[in-house]
């Protein structure tokens, strides 16, 4: 099953600000998710770079790297600017970071501390906050704090898909049986 490319994803704008607790404790759980996927793994699976994609250490750096991004975002939507601040399409500092260096259990944590200030961010604001939006500066859409969290939130589950797609292929080799 081929994932679509993430430039390629289409985001519809939430309407209706309840849902924004659900997405809340979807972005708190993340965490939790990327432990459960990752943590008996060997380095060298972790390590493994499918095709030259990224491996699963570098796949998990990212969604570290991304979190000054989407902290800012929320930050740039309460103080009303009328643009979001654009992210690095080329990703830059993950291809610099050298993930692969880097012990899974630092990594892990490293992610659940970002994610934890994001998360409680989200949880203090206030009502009149959730209706402020700014332009999303690529796909040029009107985001509000909701929009920006589903957003967040479909990032997380991108990357976490890739992970499975690598554990699969290792899984699928290791038994003779192609997958697809």
């Amino acid at each position: 099953m081929k994932r679509t490319e993430w430039f390629e994803r289409k985001f519809p704008l939430i309407e209706d600000n309840g849902l924004m607790p659900a997405i809340i404790a979807r972005l708190a759980g993340t965490a939790a998710r990327i432990e459960e996927l990752v943590g008996s793994l060997d380095s060298l699976i972790l390590e493994l770079k499918p095709e030259g994609k990224w491996s699963i250490k570098e796949e998990i750096g990212h969604l570290v790297d991304m979190e000054p991004l989407w902290f800012g975002r929320v930050e740039d939507v309460i103080n009303n600017e009328l643009e979001l601040r654009m992210a690095d399409l080329t990703n830059r500092k993950t291809h610099e970071a050298n993930h692969n260096a880097t012990d899974i259990k630092i990594l892990t944590g490293q992610f659940r501390e970002e994610r934890a200030r994001l998360v409680a961010g989200l949880d203090r604001l206030p009502d009149q906050q959730l209706f402020n939006s700014a332009l999303h500066p690529r796909m040029k859409i009107p985001m509000r704090i909701i929009d920006h969290a589903y957003f967040i939130a479909e990032h997380d589950d991108h990357h976490l898909a890739a992970i499975r797609e690598i554990l699969l292929n290792v899984e699928s080799s290791l038994s003779g049986f192609p997958v697809g």
